[in-house]
């Protein structure tokens, strides 16, 4: 699951708790646009509350207040991966047990992979609301890079409980979903 918190009507921390309680794979705390020091607050409160229903959760590309929080996944674009300094290349096996990546491409994985990446995210499969006009890149992507990926693949884009069963099906771990959790 990959948090929105635009998505919520409502409290964003009490929506994540309702999520905790369907016990999801784990939790990508996404929020972007948040600085960090308010992404570090929010974090803290996520992470107690995941522990405690003993969900994983993935820090969102900020790996020093990831090690600030004792979190040990992080989810990173690829772009971030590429743009990493020396150190944290060197730091982002040793310090992190779960390196989640999102990934649009074979040479994404094959990236990923080679600088640690112990699971890929891999979009857009399905038109979504979020990314509008952006096509969807269908079942067929999903199977050649489960195919040839060596991690498990969680694929992203228009993924719903209908359309987890199909993607599952075509090699992927599981599947994403944010709209649906972030509106339950």
């Amino acid at each position: 699951m990959i948090t929105n918190r635009a998505l919520v009507n409502g409290d964003f921390l009490e929506q994540l708790q309702k999520v905790a309680q369907v016990h999801p794979h784990a939790l990508i705390l996404r929020e972007k646009d948040l600085p960090d020091i308010e992404y570090e607050k929010l974090a803290a409160k996520v992470l107690e509350i995941y522990r405690t229903a003993g969900v994983p959760v993935f820090l969102h590309s900020r790996m020093e207040i990831a090690a600030r929080l004792g979190c040990e996944n992080i989810h990173l674009s690829i772009p971030v991966l590429q743009d990493l300094s020396d150190v944290w290349r060197d730091a982002l096996t040793t310090n992190f047990k779960e390196i989640s990546v999102s990934c649009h491409s074979m040479e994404d994985v094959e990236l990923a992979v080679k600088s640690g990446a112990t699971q890929i995210v891999l979009g857009t499969i399905f038109e979504t609301e979020c990314k509008k006009g952006l096509k969807g890149r269908g079942l067929e992507f999903v199977r050649e890079i489960c195919a040839n990926c060596p991690v498990p693949v969680y694929a992203i884009g228009g993924i719903n409980e209908e359309r987890l069963p199909q993607v599952m099906e075509a090699g992927a771990a599981g599947g994403c979903m944010m709209s649906g959790f972030m509106r339950m």
